[in-house]
């Protein structure tokens, strides 16, 4: 019998609703640890994970057996949920709809794992609207910016 191989990786990133800078010093590595765990139950591996207070990025080897679409939902509506139950947030939490998802070959690994642990250095010099563009341009996304994050001046 034939085996099935597959090596993917994913970058994902996204944000909370209205781009609020929400997320806590204080409870942002529980954040992280959370999204860990439903990452790993539903059987990818978790590369990489930087939460900032208006974005999150996660770097996973990706199981193929699960739509993208289906795991982005997941963290957001388990997350969502744990952020609310556990009163995290003095506002209304909520996710923005829409997320981005970049592939990346096993030789770029390290670099996007170093890049998405280095967030707080890079957005004192970067900030995320301009960061989140260039990724859509060096991957050859074309975008309307009616269906962008909602970007506010930062």
């Amino acid at each position: 019998m034939a085996n099935t191989y597959t090596q993917c990786y994913f970058h994902l990133v996204f944000s909370p609703k209205n781009r609020d800078a929400l997320i806590g010093k204080t409870w942002k590595d529980e954040l992280e640890k959370y999204i860990t765990g439903i990452v790993q139950a539903r059987k990818h591996k978790m590369l990489a994970i930087s939460a900032m207070k208006d974005h999150v990025h996660i770097l996973i080897g990706y199981n193929v057996s699960e739509l993208i679409p289906d795991l982005v939902s997941e963290i957001k509506t388990s997350t969502n949920q744990w952020i609310k139950e556990h009163k995290f947030s003095p506002f209304k939490f909520d996710w923005q709809k829409g997320y981005g998802a970049f592939t990346h070959s096993r030789s770029q690994i390290d670099d996007v794992v170093k890049y998405i642990l280095n967030q707080e250095e890079h957005h004192k010099k970067r900030p995320f609207r301009e960061e989140y563009l260039e990724m859509l341009r060096k991957n050859d996304i074309a975008f309307d910016d009616h269906y962008l994050f909602e970007f506010f001046d930062e």
